[in-house]
């Protein structure tokens, strides 16, 4: 498992773990993002910071700070 910031354009994963806890965990758990859920990340800022992810037939974006809570498994293709 890897967090999902280290995650490159295109790849996709599966979410394993959510680590992050209190008011910051309920935020990440409240935008869909829950252990099982595939997401694609399909753009990243210029400076590397936010994260754009597809998932569920939505786009959201996710500051790396937060990514760094999410751990993922890849898929391969």
């Amino acid at each position: 498992m890897k967090s999902l910031r280290t995650l490159q354009v295109n790849q996709r994963a599966i979410i394993k773990e959510i680590k992050a806890r209190g008011e910051l965990g309920r935020r990440i758990r409240d935008m869909g993002l829950l252990p099982g859920v595939e997401i694609q990340v399909v753009g990243r800022a210029p400076l590397k910071d936010p994260v754009a992810l597809r998932l569920k037939g939505f786009t959201l974006t996710l500051r790396n700070n937060e990514a760094d809570y999410i751990l993922v498994e890849e898929l391969d293709g």
